[in-house]
């Protein structure tokens, strides 16, 4: 019995002693692969919120002024999302935002929309969405110029009814067949420069997204 009890603890023993080293192993690993990816995930991220801005437009790192914003209907968002402030010198010159066109034909649209301190649009980008193939996708910068419209607009130009598609009296361009994806995307754009006029003092502050 004490030879078996021994054997019992003896093989207890080795086995505690692998699932540590095991542990060990798999968390080391994590930490170098999670490391990893989240800087591919920020290089990405950082490149595509540069390219809403005008080249050469600022000299900070985006995400080191990255700022956190309340759910808000007019962003199209239920949970916070983010901004992210571009400064030339350590002067604010730009805001690039996260918004949620809500009602795509095939579901949300998510979006990045840049906006200059002028009150400009410098450039809008289509992070994800699930329209249809050979319809709602030309709204990819990758596939058609067709986001590119949105290029130094403003709440002034075009007016209230200019930010509409043309088959609805507005200023927009559309594919014909396929009027629900630009419809919705003009609209959460147009909702963002009002969101950005609304909040304006806020994104636009010298220590707005700064972080100690």
């Amino acid at each position: 019995m004490k030879t078996m009890a021994r054997t019992a603890s003896r093989a207890a023993g080795i086995l505690l002693a692998f699932t540590v080293v095991f542990t060990g192993i798999l968390a080391f690993t994590y930490s170098i692969t999670h490391q990893g990816i989240q800087h591919n995930e920020d290089n990405a991220r950082r490149k595509l919120v540069a390219e809403t801005l005008p080249p050469h437009s600022f000299n900070n790192d985006l995400l080191s002024n990255q700022i956190t914003l309340q759910a808000d209907p007019l962003l199209g968002t239920e949970a916070p999302s983010l901004a992210w402030q571009a400064r030339q010198d350590g002067a604010p010159v730009a805001v690039v935002l996260e918004a949620t066109a809500p009602d795509g034909y095939s579901g949300k649209i998510n979006l990045l929309i840049g906006v200059t301190l002028d009150g400009k649009i410098s450039g809008v980008r289509v992070v994800s969405h699930k329209e249809t193939p050979g319809l709602g996708d030309y709204i990819e910068l990758a596939k058609s110029n067709w986001i590119r419209l949105f290029d130094g607009k403003s709440l002034e130009n075009p007016d209230d009814s200019g930010w509409k598609v043309k088959k609805d009296g507005g200023q927009f361009d559309y594919m014909a067949g396929a009027t629900i994806t630009p419809r919705a995307v003009i609209k959460a754009v147009h909702h963002a420069l009002k969101y950005i006029a609304l909040h304006r003092e806020q994104l636009f502050a010298v220590n707005a997204g700064t972080k100690s």
